[in-house]
């Protein structure tokens, strides 16, 4: 990757203890009690949490509740088992990491505020397509990338249960869904989402996989951008759906982040079923033009299933720019059905 690809290309937030990646890219520290909710492993102590400063959008190079079924199945894939959120409802999610002021508005104001933003959130989307029911939802980082070797030399921590509980307290007050969101760093899929089985196995709880902090290359997660296969969405969905079939619950839905072209290869090979919901989720910031360039090259030409579109309260104000509205949102094709808040 060369500088004039994109200036910033990290996402999520920042180290959850004393260590700072050694990038322009990244946030400031922010020095919190993560540490403390870290999961001990034997192997090694991890020290430190590690997310990324927000990815901004990238330029071209020239440049669980029940819904209603739609009356018409029109989307990519086999029509999903009864009790599927998309495309019934538009979720409206805000992500980050109750540990961490800097990870997003999850985590940024105190509880009570931070429900309130999201009602008001709820509101104006309703206000923009009153046709389209919103569903509010909470999306937590569980496994932060890491800027050193870490526990076994995965580059990845993961956080204590009890933060997931705390999370779904807080989602019960709003009859929220809510999903996990994991960084893998050097460990994989297959190794992370057993841990998370307690809480995949319940009706509300979704998951979120995140590439960029995939290094397959063996790269210092947030120094460049990992990457997933077609091969690693199709486990993540296989296992999603073997919790569906062992639980008799409803539909799972998969976030999955994107902003560049090698962030996700073969996306035509990934596959598609009834108990699992595809969303390709475009994660970069920076001006609305911006957005939507990067929404049309790497989400709409390369489609999968449903698609999302993120917002940073602050990355997006940036050089002198502005927050899109739901209404230029919900404007684009096809319309983005999943919606982050950072």
């Amino acid at each position: 990757m060369t500088a004039s690809s994109f200036i910033r290309y990290t996402s999520g937030a920042v180290l959850l203890g004393a260590l700072l990646l050694n990038t322009a890219c990244m946030q400031e520290q922010d020095a919190s009690a993560a540490i403390q909710n870290a999961v001990p492993v034997a192997v090694a102590n991890d020290a430190a949490a590690t997310t990324p400063a927000p990815p901004m959008a990238e330029a071209p190079a020239s440049a669980a509740p029940a819904v209603s079924e739609p009356a018409a199945w029109s989307y990519p894939g086999p029509e999903p088992l009864p009790g599927a959120i998309l495309p019934g409802k538009r979720i409206i999610a805000f992500y980050g990491n109750l540990l961490s002021t800097r990870m997003g508005i999850l985590g940024e104001l105190p509880p009570e505020e931070m429900l309130a933003k999201l009602d008001e959130e709820v509101a104006n989307w309703t206000k923009a397509d009153s046709l389209t029911p919103v569903q509010p939802a909470l999306h937590v980082i569980v496994v932060t990338a890491q800027g050193h070797p870490s526990a076994g030399g995965k580059y990845r921590l993961r956080m204590r249960h009890k933060m997931i509980d705390d999370v779904l307290d807080l989602a019960r007050q709003r009859d929220a869904l809510v999903f996990l969101d994991v960084q893998v760093g050097h460990s994989t899929l297959q190794e992370e989402l057993p841990h998370l089985e307690e809480y995949l196995k319940l009706p509300n709880v979704h998951l979120g996989i995140d590439a960029e902090f995939s290094m397959k290359n063996g790269n210092v997660p947030g120094r460049s951008i990992g990457t997933f296969d077609a091969e690693d969405i199709n486990y993540a969905t296989g296992y999603l759906a073997g919790l569906v079939k062992a639980h008799q619950i409803p539909p799972k839905l998969l976030i999955v982040h994107r902003f560049t072209q090698r962030m996700i290869t073969n996306y035509k090979n990934i596959t598609l079923r009834p108990e699992t919901q595809v969303v390709m989720h475009m994660d970069g910031w920076g001006s609305p033009a911006l957005k939507k360039d990067t929404y049309r090259r790497y989400i709409v030409k390369e489609p999968v299933q449903f698609t999302g579109f993120k917002l940073f309260y602050k990355n997006d104000l940036k050089n002198n720019s502005r927050l899109m509205a739901p209404e230029e949102i919900t404007a684009l094709s096809p319309s983005p059905m999943y919606i982050q808040y950072q």
